[in-house]
């Protein structure tokens, strides 16, 4: 069996209030999910945690609206959400896949590695951040 080797991953910033809300929604998605619940409660881990109002505006954070570029030279446009506002045809992304936990807590610049559910690596590259409050993302609809 071939062995990836993973590179050391960057640095994360996660605000006090995604943070508590992740690590609950992570801990309620381990019986049914647990890879992906295993994978997000690594990222939280890991993660600088930082009172709401320290986040940087080029954070990826819950609400935020994410340029990146995968290794194919694919180039996407996703907002990061909880599943429950998850909707892939609007561009909104669950933190839940794969794609939106290696997302979380990047800024612009930053390379992350990725394996899809099929046990594919790849990586991303995040291109430009637009934060907005998660509360207003969802009242605006």
């Amino acid at each position: 069996m071939k062995k990836h080797i993973n590179p050391r991953k960057p640095s994360i910033t996660i605000a006090e209030t995604d943070h508590e809300r992740l690590s609950n929604l992570a801990l309620a998605a381990a019986a049914r999910f647990p890879e992906i619940s295993d994978g997000l409660l690594l990222e939280l881990e890991r993660a600088r945690v930082v009172a709401d109002v320290s986040v940087p505006g080029d954070v990826v954070g819950m609400g935020s609206m994410v340029e990146y570029e995968t290794d194919t030279g694919d180039g996407r446009r996703v907002t990061l959400v909880f599943p429950i506002d998850a909707d892939i045809s609007k561009g909104k992304i669950s933190v839940l896949t794969p794609i939106g936990t290696a997302l979380l807590g990047l800024t612009a610049g930053q390379t992350m590695n990725w394996t899809a559910r099929d046990d594919r690596q790849h990586t991303l590259t995040v291109l430009a951040v637009t934060s907005e409050s998660y509360r207003d993302l969802v009242d605006g609809e």
